[in-house]
């Protein structure tokens, strides 16, 4: 499965933003979604995930509250919604994918068999 993220940009502090990840290949009912990121200088942190029918979630501990994903099996596509963002939120967004449609606890890199190529967030203070 190949998956495009777009969407990133630029937003003050306490804004909001919406990144999306369109997939193309195969169809997503049968993987587990998710989001990372990566700032400057870090390592890639686990965001969110969401089972094949999104009615399961997990987040990371940075951003559980603000942040929510969904997806729409029918258009192939996972959102993103970033809300109260902080400075600490800057970072390339990467959507990926794991061959199960189950298993939402998984907050590895190498947990997830598919990679986007990643869209820049950026929140000015």
């Amino acid at each position: 499965v190949q998956l495009q993220a777009s969407g990133g940009g630029l937003v003050q502090a306490g804004g909001s933003l919406s990144v999306s990840c369109a997939a193309s290949g195969r169809t997503l009912g049968s993987y587990v979604m998710g989001w990372f990121r990566q700032a400057p200088g870090k390592e890639r942190e686990f965001v969110a995930a969401i089972n094949w029918s999104g009615l399961r979630t997990t987040y990371g501990d940075s951003v559980k509250g603000r942040f929510t994903i969904a997806r729409d099996n029918a258009k192939n596509t996972v959102y993103l919604l970033m809300n109260s963002l902080k400075p600490e939120d800057t970072a390339v967004y990467y959507c990926v994918a794991k061959s199960s449609p189950f298993d939402i606890n998984t907050y590895t890199v190498d947990g997830y068999h598919y990679w986007g190529q990643g869209t820049l967030v950026t929140v000015s203070s």
